[in-house]
């Protein structure tokens, strides 16, 4: 099975920016890049009704996704892109998609003003049901929003990538994530952050005195844990520069916040099978609602 990078397209502008996304990691891997643009059915009534002549429906269901394939040709040379229409819901349809997939890449509109993203309910289904990488990205986004500034205090595609972050559970870590994110910092030639977020004894909730030796301890203690984490991975991906940082409060916080600084946010999901249906988790959902980049969903049991 050839492995691909796959991205929705539906023509709006938050599917053609991460399509733009979805041709440069498809560079980076190695990988062809495919454009799903899923057509999904109207009741038979509304379809016998006159509102879109035969001409408009083929230029929105054919056209539109062929000449997008061919700007990213032209912007990406060396990428072989290629479209798939398929009927069906959307959401179902990407999430079956994404099996085949090495990555799945969809769109999201930005909140406007500040850092963020507005998950529609495609994009949540498909984060939430699929056991593939998926990652998200936001109307707006451009190539130069992942690199550093330039001496001019100007992003560009010439300077080297902003830090890949992962939000890492020292708990229960889980290899999926984690090498993902080794695996993305190392294919984009920058430093790897890791953020893990603590939190203190539940005592300190209750307005009980802090015992500053107590929170110092803690706080060198879950260093001590994240590095154990990280240690085979460091011995794994030598060529990646590791920084970690153990933080006493909300994890999601805590990533949001660096996700200003980054050029992706990798989390994780636990796949969960049950009657009441998948869901993403808080710390995830938080971090896919506010960061400021790119954020990546890895699925893991």
């Amino acid at each position: 099975m050839v492995h691909t990078v796959v991205a929705g397209f539906d023509g709006s502008a938050e599917s053609r920016a991460a399509a733009e996304w979805a041709a440069r990691e498809a560079k980076l891997r190695g990988l062809p890049l495919k454009l799903v643009h899923v057509w999904e059915p109207v009741p038979e009534p509304i379809a016998q009704a006159p509102l879109l002549g035969a001409e408009t429906q083929q230029h929105w269901s054919e056209r539109i996704p062929r000449e997008a394939a061919e700007g990213l040709r032209r912007r990406h040379p060396g990428v072989d892109v290629t479209v798939e229409q398929i009927s069906g819901r959307p959401g179902e349809v990407l999430t079956r998609v994404a099996k085949d997939a090495e990555l799945l890449v969809l769109g999201s509109r930005g909140l406007s003003g500040i850092g963020g993203f507005m998950v529609g309910s495609v994009g949540q289904a498909v984060v939430a049901g699929a056991e593939q990488p998926v990652v998200l990205v936001r109307a707006g986004e451009q190539a130069a929003d992942e690199h550093a500034m330039d001496p001019a205090g100007i992003p560009s595609a010439a300077t080297p990538f902003r830090p890949v972050v992962l939000g890492l559970d020292t708990d229960t870590p889980h290899e999926a994530v984690i090498e993902f994110a080794f695996d993305t910092a190392l294919r984009r030639e920058t430093d790897l952050l890791v953020v893990h977020g603590w939190n203190p004894p539940p005592y300190y909730a209750y307005g009980i005195p802090v015992d500053g030796g107590l929170h110092a301890e803690l706080s060198k203690k879950d260093a001590a844990a994240l590095k154990d984490v990280l240690r085979p991975w460091r011995q794994k991906f030598p060529a990646v520069e590791v920084i970690e940082e153990s933080r006493f409060g909300s994890p999601a916080i805590h990533l949001v916040d660096v996700s200003r600084e980054a050029s992706l946010v990798v989390v994780g999901r636990r796949i969960r099978r049950s009657p009441l249906g998948a869901h993403i988790g808080p710390v995830t959902h938080a971090v896919l609602h506010h960061a400021a980049a790119p954020v990546a969903v890895i699925a893991h049991g």
